[in-house]
């Protein structure tokens, strides 16, 4: 009980792995330590693999006392238990960024579908300012059953690699960039307009969605 007198009550959606194949994400911003304990505990005692996402700093600790076989991933500010991801199956994901400053919500997607069984592999700093960086990389694009493209500022690098592949694109549009990028709000218009079929758009910096999009997409048949 909250000392204002109101209940913080926390309820997880432990049937969600028999229900839809993949278990519930912990979003953990806002997240009290007492929630997060309450969290840890039902997990613990329910062996639910569970992906923390948007983990702070102060969370951290906490994280590894209740749950110490767990994961800490630092860069996508990620947390998973189990610590360790499942033997992958289906179809291989391909995650592409297009500058080093999106590498943490490329390793945000590429991480959280390695969790939930999928083989991923990172490309990053491809962006469209050097056309021949995206070529270089376009067979093992092609060879992706799903393909995850990371970008800020113009955001125009998923309709490149829409282009040039088969396999469905989800974009993610970053807060990364100047002032007219309106904190991602530029690049989410781009790849929301982009003429090249078969891309989708998730959220600015939703690293965790695309993740797991890229991982239903690309499951075993």
């Amino acid at each position: 009980m909250a000392s204002d007198g109101f209940e913080d009550v926390v309820r997880l959606d432990v049937g969600r792995t028999a229900r839809r194949g993949i278990g519930e994400a912990v979003y953990c911003a806002g997240k009290l330590p007492s929630q997060l304990a309450d969290i840890a505990a039902t997990i613990r005692a329910q062996d639910l693999a569970t992906l923390f996402t948007r983990v702070r700093d102060e969370q951290v600790d906490l994280l590894l006392e209740l749950l110490p076989d767990g994961a800490w991933h630092p860069v996508e500010r990620l947390f998973a238990w189990p610590g360790a991801a499942p033997e992958p199956s289906g179809g291989n994901v391909v995650v592409a960024c297009a500058g080093s400053s999106d590498v943490p919500i490329a390793r945000e997607a590429a991480t959280t579908a390695r969790y939930l069984g999928r083989p991923t592999e990172l490309i990053t700093d491809i962006g469209v300012a050097g056309i021949h960086r995206v070529l270089a990389h376009a067979e093992q694009l092609r060879a992706a059953e799903a393909i995850i493209v990371v970008a800020g500022m113009d955001g125009a690098l998923p309709g490149v690699v829409a282009g040039l592949v088969a396999a469905p694109v989800i974009a993610v549009p970053t807060s990364v960039g100047y002032g007219a990028a309106f904190e991602g709000l530029a690049p989410l218009l781009t790849m929301l307009n982009a003429c090249a079929p078969g891309v989708a758009v998730v959220n600015i910096d939703n690293g965790y969605g695309a993740g797991h999009l890229a991982a239903q997409i690309a499951r075993p048949r």
